[in-house]
């Protein structure tokens, strides 16, 4: 160790710097060049641990991280569980480590591998009715942990808010409701729009689906967990809340929210400027 210590100086490689390469500190190099010693003579404990694992006691932990009930929850999530019943098998950082000597410092439960999934071809949208979309987001109330559902119905091509409803609930009845409104329209004609959506419950659901199949009209889905897949309705929603006068501690009551709601979309309809797209 000596013979690295100068070879580094004679590289230009600070003593302090070497030490701390080699785990030793430059006191310890001192001495050893006193008292001739070239080799490193540390032995480090001589008894074992008293607290260190057996391996039954080893096998029996790694049996519980392994078993149906624990194998998808890191130690931080089982010692509590186990301790609730009177039980101590190790401690949260001993479970780390024998998980990572083990190479078992992942998800341990036994699943389908990742699948890839296409991005949705784009939907082309050369006139207004041809590609709409849809979502529901939450608005405040003033009462805590109670929202309403806001409905959009959105034309892609000229970004106009087609329809609208304010719901206290989410599903699929209430989908219907605002698509019986968006299709009665002059000149709308549903075998021909594509809808895109995200994969919501209501959007997904059979009775919603059906009532779409039955008037001809083509259901474009977003990829799960994706939110860039469906832009528009989310950059409206943004429009929605950030626009100045919207209420940040929330709606008193479903009126104030639909009289809000119609100011609003006058304003974005015929006063917001918007660029033609695709979707």
């Amino acid at each position: 160790m000596l013979g690295i210590v100068e070879e580094l100086k004679s590289e230009g490689v600070p003593q302090k710097q070497t030490c701390e390469l080699l785990g030793i500190s430059p006191r310890t190099l001192q001495k050893w060049r006193k008292q001739g010693i070239g080799e490193d003579r540390r032995t480090g404990p001589k008894s074992r641990p008293k607290n260190k694992l057996t391996e039954r006691e080893r096998k029996r932990m790694l049996e519980i991280l392994n078993s149906p009930e624990f194998r998808d929850l890191s130690p931080k999530q089982i010692v509590p569980r186990l301790a609730d019943r009177g039980l101590f098998v190790a401690s949260e950082s001993t479970m780390y480590r024998v998980l990572r000597e083990e190479g078992q410092n992942t998800h341990r439960e036994k699943s389908r591998p990742p699948v890839k999934r296409a991005k949705p071809a784009p939907k082309v949208a050369t006139a207004p009715n041809q590609v709409w979309c849809w979502d529901i987001t939450y608005l405040k109330t003033m009462i805590g942990g109670v929202f309403f559902y806001l409905y959009v119905v959105l034309d892609v091509w000229s970004r106009k808010i087609v329809a609208w409803e304010i719901f206290d609930a989410e599903n699929a009845e209430n989908s219907i409701l605002l698509f019986r409104k968006a299709f009665s329209q002059d000149g709308v004609d549903p075998g021909k729009i594509i809808l895109h959506n995200d994969r919501g419950g209501p959007m997904k659901h059979g009775t919603f689906k059906a009532f779409l199949e039955n008037l001809g009209v083509f259901q474009s889905f977003s990829r799960p967990r994706v939110s860039d897949d469906n832009p528009f309705i989310e950059a409206a929603f943004r429009t929605v809340k950030y626009r100045p006068g919207y209420p940040d501690l929330g709606f008193e009551t479903m009126e104030d929210a639909n009289a809000w709601m119609n100011h609003f979309v006058d304003w974005y309809n015929n006063h917001h400027l918007h660029r033609p797209s695709v979707s």
